[in-house]
């Protein structure tokens, strides 16, 4: 049996070496991801626009409704509210999502701006990335669903680990 490739080896356990592996796939995927994003914006046509940023727009994107920070906040499990709320400041003075004030409520949804530029973004994901999956033989529908299962799983395991650490 090789050795697992890991970033911090002093971390696997003989309980489960297979999580520390995970982890480090989770490492390396989630800046692969990130600089995709970027790349993939800065080709639509914003250069400077965050990861945060990117996956803010898409979320007042998605579906053409309107959200309020905290919706966005639960979608994507980010937990510091005020690096979405900067995100969104940022959004607006570029003009790509609009707000709405309804009582004491704030909320979002893309300008017509804002969505030309996420269309712009999945015509190249498509050209770029779909098309790649293509070339080099696909991958199994069902697969990649399930992977994206146990991804969500797994992510709720975290998520507990990290409210019991916090009660240590």
């Amino acid at each position: 049996m090789s050795d697992p490739i890991v970033s911090s080896a002093h971390l696997v356990s003989e309980k489960a070496a297979e999580l520390s592996e995970y982890e480090f796939g989770l490492i390396i995927a989630g800046h692969a991801f990130s600089r995709w994003m970027q790349r993939c914006m800065g080709a639509a046509g914003h250069q400077e626009l965050s990861p945060l940023e990117i996956l803010v727009l898409h979320s007042c994107n998605h579906r053409d409704r309107e959200k309020r920070l905290s919706d966005i906040c639960f979608t994507l499990n980010v937990e510091d509210t005020h690096t979405v709320n900067y995100a969104l400041k940022k959004l607006l003075k570029a003009e790509l999502i609009t707000r709405k004030k309804r009582g004491k409520e704030q909320f979002y949804k893309t300008s017509d701006q804002g969505t030309q530029l996420c269309s712009e973004y999945r015509k190249i994901r498509e050209a770029c990335l779909v098309d790649s999956f293509d070339a080099i033989g696909g991958f199994d529908p069902d697969e990649i669903k399930q992977l994206a299962k146990h991804l969500r799983a797994l992510s709720g395991l975290y998520d507990q680990a990290a409210r019991a650490a916090t009660s240590l």
